[in-house]
């Protein structure tokens, strides 16, 4: 009995750990049903990674804020002390 040499992907193996028969229905090539509800998963994931990049990007100007505050801060001491 010869196999099949097809390769399979990654995403095949997260499909087939999350959900063995939505892997066999990728594979038998049967559409979705709940087309809405998965459109509406994907917008909704679209959004989160929108804000959690803006909120990643926030976190990093903050952080250079408070090293410029530091070095300004220690710049302002040390010309006090002189």
């Amino acid at each position: 009995m010869a196999r099949s040499k097809r390769t399979i992907r990654a995403s095949e193996i997260g499909t087939f750990i999350y959900c063995q028969r939505a892997w066999w229905y990728q594979r038998k090539k049967i559409k979705p049903i709940n087309v809405g509800e998965l459109a509406a998963g994907q917008n909704f994931h679209q959004l989160h990674i929108k804000q959690t990049r803006s909120a990643n990007l926030l976190k990093t100007i903050a952080w250079l804020l408070v090293i410029s505050s530091v070095i300004i801060l220690s710049v302002l001491v040390a010309s006090i002390l002189k």
